[in-house]
């Protein structure tokens, strides 16, 4: 370590923390800067884990976040500083099989402090990237694991934890073999997280913590975008939709007593006002005519847009006590009504793709061809009380885009939007239409969760 990083100040490195998470998507600010100093300054720096726990509190306020936090922590914070301990007391010839055995040992033995220092040890030997002393230097997590393969040592570790002998063929030590193997995959994916752990660590010693945060820190789930977000984060973000659905519920309820108050009765308010010398102290207002509006999503299935629509489809699922009625029709050049789908799947994407009928005599995306067969086969669904939302990238593969299609749509509904997962700033660029349909229909870039809460919370009628 070197000798500036020796003289950090702590104060210096928690203001560095509080910038890397806003820069992840966590929102802290000044006052979360100060709760979090003194936070620190009440449990001091003797016992690391009660300070994470501690500047945590201060810290995240949403869920999602604490992955991010932990991450970042680890990297402001340190458990060790260069080679650790248990690198430096392994030859420096140990092969992978070596690794591999005291991998399954501590899987057999289910000690996590074992796991780490295998962990430290197989980054030192095996994740070792460009050329010392440069600014390509580094560790690499994802060559460390492609060489040890934790996964192969799931059969060694199952043994030794039997004893050497093969599982038994009784029901109940089936049941019992079943939970060990369960828990020893448990261990191999926090085995897959402190090789990261430790990469990023003695990475960010000679590359710098900020390169380091900006490309292996993971942002927080509603700053990740739908387009490059990949299965594992997709998954998350479904398990995250009942929490966010409860929260936008309240917004758009409290939303809606706002509405029902109505508009003030200038008539009435003025008569009333005669009893106060024509001064209207206690307006009146008309009286509201409460109804819950219809929705009807028109969701592209296509590609990486699919996950997107599905994350929207589950969460308008969600929050149907907040609608008289939704309606959901899928597609990729091929409209279909796919209602009954998202009631049932947890995954509606994959499970259209599966039962629905979307496509025609191609696969590709064909959104003029798919608001014909809408306005065609499906205006129905449209009324006065109807508010519809479009969903996809507008990526219509240089086809007719049929805007006349789309502005029947329109005409019919209450209101009409379109959300693009993509960045305003790609909106026109290849074959992208974006624009042209902007024209037709009121278009919002919703490439996170964030923006797609803010949309639900601010715009969505109610």
């Amino acid at each position: 370590m070197d000798h500036a990083r020796q003289a950090e100040p702590l104060t210096d490195r928690l203001v560095g923390l509080v910038a890397a998470l806003r820069s992840k998507g966590v929102p802290a600010g000044t006052s979360e800067t100060v709760d979090a100093a003194r936070v620190a300054a009440v449990l001091g720096f003797d016992d690391r884990e009660l300070l994470r726990e501690g500047l945590a509190s201060a810290l995240v306020r949403r869920g999602g976040q604490r992955e991010v936090f932990d991450m970042t922590f680890d990297l402001y914070f340190p458990a060790g500083v260069g080679t650790p301990e248990a690198a430096r007391d392994v030859d420096d010839d140990v092969s992978v099989e070596d690794l591999r055995d005291l991998l399954a040992m501590a899987l057999a033995e289910g000690d996590l402090r074992s796991l780490e220092q295998v962990a430290e040890v197989a980054v030192d030997a095996l994740g070792q990237v460009g050329t010392p002393g440069t600014q390509t230097a580094g560790w690499s997590a994802f060559q460390t694991l492609d060489r040890i393969q934790p996964q192969t040592t799931l059969v060694s570790a199952m043994s030794m934890r039997s004893g050497g002998g093969a599982p038994g063929g009784a029901p109940a030590h089936d049941v019992t073999s079943r939970i060990e193997r369960d828990e020893v995959r448990r261990l191999i994916e926090a085995f897959r997280q402190m090789v990261a752990a430790e990469a990023r660590r003695r990475t960010s010693e000679v590359r710098g913590r900020d390169v380091v945060t900006r490309h292996a820190v993971r942002s927080s789930s509603d700053q990740v975008d739908f387009l490059s977000a990949n299965r594992k984060e997709l998954e998350e973000l479904r398990a995250g939709v009942r929490p966010l659905a409860r929260k936008l519920a309240t917004r758009l309820a409290a939303r809606r007593r706002r509405a029902r108050r109505g508009r003030i009765d200038v008539r009435r308010t003025m008569r009333r006002a005669m009893g106060t010398g024509g001064v209207p102290l206690r307006p009146v207002f008309e009286r509201p005519r409460p109804s819950r509006p219809e929705l009807v999503l028109l969701c592209d299935v296509s590609g990486s847009v699919a996950g997107f629509s599905g994350f929207t489809m589950l969460l308008v699922r969600a929050l149907s006590d907040q609608f008289t009625r939704i309606r959901v029709f899928a597609f990729v050049n091929a409209m279909a009504e796919v209602t009954d789908i998202v009631k049932e799947s947890d995954d509606p994407a994959r499970a259209i793709a599966d039962r629905a009928r979307v496509t025609k005599w191609h696969t590709s995306s064909d959104y003029g061809e798919a608001f014909g067969d809408f306005a065609e086969h499906f205006l129905d669904a449209v009324g006065p009380r109807t508010s519809v939302l479009v969903l996809g990238d507008a990526r219509n593969n240089n086809l007719s885009p049929n805007l006349e299609a789309l502005h029947r749509v329109g005409e019919r509904a209450k209101r009409i939007f379109w959300l693009n997962p993509e960045h305003e700033n790609r909106w026109g660029l290849g074959d992208s239409i974006a624009p042209e349909y902007a024209e037709v229909v009121p278009m919002y870039e919703c490439a996170t969760v964030e923006q797609l809460s803010r949309f639900v919370s601010r715009l969505l009628p109610v």
